[in-house]
């Protein structure tokens, strides 16, 4: 007895259910591209670790500031009192930060790390008429240090010669304590009788390299930075954004950070403050970031293989020819292939080079493969245009940022109306 439902239409019904079926299939070999992309990644990242291990890391500059140490009387609990030493940080009340990164790109095997050596110039005045001892404290000024912290040590490459007070001093190794920086280097400064001189001056130059982005903390009361490279791509990061200039000889940044756009005081005793957080600078953005867009292409893996195969089913009954559920297969690991192509000619060429050849490739074999699947040059034409427009629809998508999901929501939409379309003209009852 025939379904009232389905009249004469089972073997469509069924080709309908099994080109679903292979679609939901298809996504086990996409996941494994997935992670393909991200096992690429994740070696590139170890390949930045390992050379900026051997060269410095990223490097954030803090100071300089003073530390003065601090006694007091405290009792023990058994009627005795014992002295107590801690630390006062004082920051200076201006802070100039000028300088000029120089980038350097190392190989590493197909891979490629950025690093840079910098030049830099930090100068600005200390006032300390506000630095007062609280009741029974005894602040010992003859033992204060002028400090300054470098995130990574490994990429000093000069003594840190400068002037203080007018005369030359030496930077030395290691800091009093951990409190706004864990590494960097300091001196000895005699402050005794110092507190009311309005204006004690600093100059210290400072050649320091790191690897891929470089911060200054604003621990002035007013705390300007100025920065110059021939990095063409540079990528501005922290807390605050500056004035910039960016073009193919590089970029030019300025910023200008008041003591009232953060959290801790220009002079603190015995706290904690998570100075770190409001750290800024730059990034040297590797503009060939395959990655990225490599991973960015394989989200897009599912729905071109539904498109595919669906825009195979809806010719395959407009046409009367037959598909083979083997070769909705093979045309699925075909659009798979693709995005190993992309990936393994990105790490050498850039990703728009790569894009091209990978899809020209993948566009050509499954033309040519519905040749015979279909018996005319014609129709294997239009499936070729179609595959061409998707790749071309999806190398737009990769290209945008702000507005992908708007121009990706507007092709979806326009596809399902086409589909719409075509499929009026399929007699799906079998009447």
């Amino acid at each position: 007895m025939s379904n009232p439902l389905f009249p004469g239409s089972w073997g469509l019904l069924l080709k309908t259910l099994l080109t679903g079926f292979l679609i939901l299939v298809m996504i086990i070999p996409s996941v494994y591209v997935m992670s393909l992309v991200d096992e690429r990644q994740d070696r590139q990242q170890e390949v930045i670790k390992e050379v900026s291990s051997k060269w410095a890391g990223n490097q954030v500059v803090a100071g300089p500031y003073l530390v003065v140490p601090y006694s007091y009387l405290a009792s023990t609990g058994n009627g005795q009192a014992e002295t107590i030493v801690k630390h006062l940080v004082v920051l200076p009340d201006s802070l100039s930060v000028t300088g000029a990164i120089t980038p350097q790109v190392k190989k590493r095997g197909i891979y490629k790390v950025a690093l840079y050596q910098s030049s830099l110039k930090l100068a600005g005045l200390f006032s300390l008429n506000r630095v007062m001892p609280d009741a029974g404290e005894t602040i010992h000024w003859a033992d204060a240090r002028l400090c300054m912290g470098v995130s990574d040590t490994r990429g000093i490459v000069a003594q840190v010669q400068g002037s203080w007070l007018g005369q030359p001093i030496t930077l030395d190794a290691g800091l009093p304590d951990n409190e706004l920086a864990a590494n960097g280097m300091s001196i000895s400064v005699n402050l005794e009788g110092q507190q009311a001189t309005p204006q004690l001056a600093f100059d210290l130059p400072l050649e320091l390299r790191g690897s891929e982005a470089m911060q200054v903390l604003p621990l002035g009361k007013t705390t300007t930075v100025g920065l110059q490279s021939p990095w063409p791509s540079p990528s501005f990061t922290g807390k605050f954004l500056p004035q910039h200039s960016i073009d193919k000889k590089g970029f030019t940044a300025s910023w200008q950070v008041l003591h009232f756009n953060r959290s801790f005081p220009q002079v603190w005793k015995a706290q904690k403050y998570d100075a770190k957080d409001y750290a800024f600078g730059v990034s040297l953005l590797q503009t060939t970031d395959n990655y990225a867009k490599t991973n960015r292409s394989t989200k897009y893996a599912i729905m071109f293989i539904g498109l595919m195969f669906g825009f195979f089913f809806l010719l395959e009954v407009l046409l009367g020819r037959k598909v083979h559920p083997v070769q909705y297969i093979l045309v699925g690991i075909a659009l798979l292939v693709f995005y190993t192509l992309l990936l393994s000619i990105g790490e050498i060429l850039t990703f728009n080079t790569a894009y091209l050849l990978a899809s020209a490739a993948t566009v050509v074999l499954i033309t040519s493969y519905a040749r015979h699947l279909f018996g005319t040059l014609r129709h294997a034409g239009i499936i070729g245009g179609f595959l061409g427009g998707l790749y071309l629809f999806m190398f737009v998508l990769i290209q945008l940022e702000d507005t992908a999901l708007l121009a990706g929501s507007i092709g979806l939409f326009l596809l399902v109306a086409l589909a719409m379309h075509f499929s009026k003209k399929i007699n799906w009852y079998g009447e």
